[in-house]
């Protein structure tokens, strides 16, 4: 399952900080930010997605998050 997600990160700094938050809670997902697409696209790849839960826990760092479809 493949969930894709338009950020407001703007910086390879902020992305990597957000990939080890995301790391600690989803170990077995492939996740990865476009920084260069225009919505600074957030991908995340496994089983079993909660799109809630990663939209909350980029909330908790003040930045926005929703799912493109």
């Amino acid at each position: 399952m493949v969930e894709v997600f338009k950020t407001n990160v703007q910086c390879t700094k902020e992305a990597g900080q957000l990939l080890q938050k995301l790391a600690v809670h989803f170990p077995a997902y492939k996740i990865n930010f476009d920084l260069t697409d225009c919505d600074n696209i957030l991908r995340v790849e496994g089983d079993n997605i909660l799109p809630c839960t990663i939209i909350g826990l980029l909330g908790e760092s003040a930045y926005e998050c929703i799912v493109l479809e």
